[in-house]
C-alpha cells in the first residue's frame, strides 16, 4: 500500500468516520481573480501582491530529522512558502504562509503545465506527496510540474492545534442516554477549546478559503490553468474552485466525489447501509479465515462477534494491549475501530480489519492480547493528544463550511431512531460533534452553477462517499463523465487501488486532456 493511500484512508476514517466563464491571466486585476460567486467579499480588494509574487524555491529538507523533505529532496523536488491573506476581504491585513512543493516536468518539450493535487481530509497535507502522485501518473507524469501544497492550517501551513485529548472527534454516542450526554460535554469541550486557543483564525479555516489560496499559487506560478487531482474530500475542495474559479483549471480529476449539496459537519449521515454492506463483505472475507482469526465460521456468526463486542464494551470498557500500551475502549470507541476498518477491501486492509477486531474480542472475553504497532498507532492518533492537531483541524474545516443543529436532543431522536435498523453505525454516524457548539459560517457553502467537464471516478461500493454522491455531481456537471469501477468496496481508487483500466483511463486524460466520449464502467477484473 502506498504512503498517499494510507493517509487518505487514515483521513477518510476519521473524518468521513470519516460554485460566466472568463479566463484572467497572472497579470489581471484583483477583483477580475474574485468574480468568482463566492470570492464576492474579496472583490475590488487588492490583491496583486500576492498572486504577483516571487516565490524562493529552496530546499524541502527543514532539519535533519525531515523525513519527508529528505524524500523530496532525494525526487528533486523544490519547496516554497506562497503568502496569501487570512481573509481575503481584508488583504491588507493578517497573512499566512501556504508551503508549496513542485517537482518540475522532466519532459519540457511536452509539458502540460502545472497540477495540482489534494489527498482528502479534510485537513490531509499534501507537500509530501508530489513525487508520489508522478509515480501515479506514470509516463503522463513527467509533462507536468506536480505540485503539492499543504493547506491553511495544516502541516507546515501554520497548522492549527486546539490542544485536544483526542485526535478525532468522531466517535459514537454509544448505547445509552448517559453515553451520549458524555458525548455532549466532550464534542462542547472541543469546540471551548478550538475557541480559546484559536478563535482569531476559526472563521477563515475554511475549503471556499483553501480554493482561493489555490487560485493565488497558480497565479504565483504564472500559470493561466491549471489542471487539479483530488481525493475524497478533496472533490469537494475541486469542486469548489471551478465554481469559484471558472476559466482557471485545465483537467480535473475527482476521485471518490461528494455530493456538494449534501457536504456537511455529519458526512457519515445517511452512509450506514453502504459501510454496512462493506462490512457485511469483510465478514464474508473473515469466516473463509476463521482458523486465523477465530471470528466466525460464517459471515453471520462474524457479525454476531461484532455485536457482542459492541455490546460487552457498553457494559464495561475493553482493555486492549498491555501494560504502557493499553487502551480502555467503550461503546463511543469500538464502533469507530470497527468503522475504520470498512473503507478498503484489499487483503491488506482486511487483514488489519480481522486482527483488530480479533484484538477486540479477546478483550470483550477478558483476555487482553498485545497490540501490533500499526493498530498502538491508530488508537493513539484517534483517541489521544497525539492526534490533536490532525482532528482540530479537521473539524475546523467542517464546522466552517457549514453549519448545523446547536440543538443536542435533535441528534438524540436520530440515534435514537436509527439504533433498530443499524445497531452497530447509527450511533456513530448520527452522532453530535464540536460543530454543534461552533459559531455560524460567515459563507454560504459553494453552489454548483457552473458546468466543468471533469472525470469523476467512482467505486460501486464506496463506503465513505458513496456512489450515489458521484453519480449526484455527475448529474449536476452534464459535461462530466463518469469511470466507475464495479464491485469494489473501496474509497479512492486512482494510483492505489492497483486497478489497470481505472489508472489507464485517468492517465489518458491527463495526456490528452480529451474525456472518454461516454462514460465507462471498469470491473474488479481489471485489478
Amino acid at each position: 500500500m502506498t504512503t498517499i493511500s494510507a493517509a487518505v484512508r487514515r483521513a477518510s476514517a476519521v473524518g468521513l468516520a470519516l460554485t460566466a466563464c472568463f479566463t484572467v491571466l497572472p497579470g489581471a486585476t484583483a477583483s477580475a481573480a474574485h468574480r468568482d460567486g463566492g470570492g464576492a467579499a474579496a472583490a475590488g480588494k487588492n490583491l496583486d501582491r500576492y498572486y504577483h509574487q516571487r516565490l524562493d524555491w529552496r530546499s524541502c529538507v527543514l532539519g535533519p530529522d525531515d523525513a519527508s523533505g529528505q524524500d523530496l529532496e532525494k525526487a528533486g523536488a523544490r519547496c516554497a512558502d506562497v503568502t496569501v491573506p487570512l481573509d481575503y476581504a481584508d488583504p491588507g491585513g493578517r497573512t499566512l504562509k501556504i508551503a508549496v512543493s513542485r517537482l518540475a516536468a522532466t519532459d519540457t518539450r511536452h509539458r502540460i503545465g502545472s497540477l495540482l493535487f489534494n489527498p482528502g481530509g479534510p485537513g490531509g497535507p499534501g507537500l509530501g506527496y508530489s513525487p508520489l502522485v508522478r509515480q501515479m501518473m506514470g509516463k503522463t507524469g513527467a509533462r507536468y510540474d506536480v505540485i503539492g501544497f499543504d493547506p491553511r492550517f495544516v502541516g507546515r501551513s501554520a497548522p492549527l492545534d486546539c490542544e485536544w485529548p483526542v485526535g478525532s472527534s468522531v466517535l459514537s454516542a454509544g448505547r445509552s442516554r448517559a453515553a451520549f450526554d458524555r458525548q455532549v460535554a466532550l464534542q462542547k469541550s472541543l469546540a471551548d477549546k478550538c475557541r480559546a486557543t484559536n478563535g482569531s483564525v476559526l472563521p477563515y479555516v475554511t475549503t471556499r478559503n483553501t480554493a482561493r489560496d489555490m487560485d493565488v499559487i497558480r497565479g504565483a506560478l504564472g500559470e493561466r490553468k491549471v489542471s487539479y487531482l483530488g481525493w475524497s474530500y478533496g472533490t469537494y475542495l475541486g469542486t469548489a474552485y471551478t465554481q469559484m474559479f471558472p476559466g482557471r483549471y485545465d483537467r480535473v480529476v475527482l476521485d471518490g466525489a461528494l455530493d456538494p449539496r449534501r457536504y456537511n459537519p455529519q458526512l457519515m449521515h445517511g452512509v450506514e447501509r453502504e459501510n454496512e454492506r462493506a462490512l457485511a463483505e469483510w465478514a464474508n472475507w473473515a469466516a473463509q479465515r476463521h482458523d486465523v482469526y477465530g471470528l466466525g465460521r460464517t459471515r453471520g456468526q462474524v457479525l454476531a462477534t461484532v455485536e457482542r463486542v459492541v455490546a460487552a464494551s457498553a457494559r464495561r470498557p475493553l482493555t486492549v494491549g498491555t501494560g504502557a500500551d493499553a487502551f480502555r475502549l467503550d461503546d463511543t470507541q469500538v464502533p469507530f475501530v470497527i468503522f475504520a476498518g470498512t473503507a478498503d477491501d484489499t487483503e491488506e486492509a482486511r487483514a488489519t480489519a480481522a486482527e483488530h477486531v480479533s484484538v477486540l474480542a479477546r478483550a470483550a472475553a477478558g483476555r487482553p492480547a498485545p497490540l501490533s504497532p500499526e493498530f498502538e498507532a491508530m488508537l493513539r492518533s484517534a483517541l489521544t493528544e497525539e492526534g490533536s492537531r490532525n482532528g482540530s483541524v479537521q473539524s475546523a474545516i467542517l464546522c466552517g463550511d457549514v453549519p448545523v443543529s446547536h440543538d443536542p436532543e435533535s441528534y438524540w431522536r436520530d440515534i435514537e431512531n436509527s439504533r433498530a435498523a443499524h445497531p452497530v453505525f447509527g450511533a456513530l454516524t448520527n452522532n453530535i460533534g464540536p460543530c454543534a457548539f461552533w459559531d455560524r459560517p460567515r459563507e454560504e457553502p459553494t453552489q454548483v452553477r457552473h458546468d466543468t467537464p471533469a472525470l469523476i471516478v467512482a467505486a460501486t461500493g464506496d463506503p465513505r462517499t458513496p456512489y450515489t454522491g458521484s453519480v449526484a455531481l455527475h448529474g449536476l456537471l452534464p459535461s462530466s463523465r463518469m469511470l466507475t469501477l464495479e464491485g469494489a468496496y473501496r474509497h479512492a481508487l486512482y494510483g492505489q487501488y492497483g486497478n489497470a483500466c481505472v489508472d489507464d483511463e485517468v492517465n489518458r486524460y491527463l495526456a490528452t486532456g480529451k474525456l472518454p466520449a461516454r462514460d465507462r464502467t471498469c470491473t474488479v477484473r481489471n485489478h
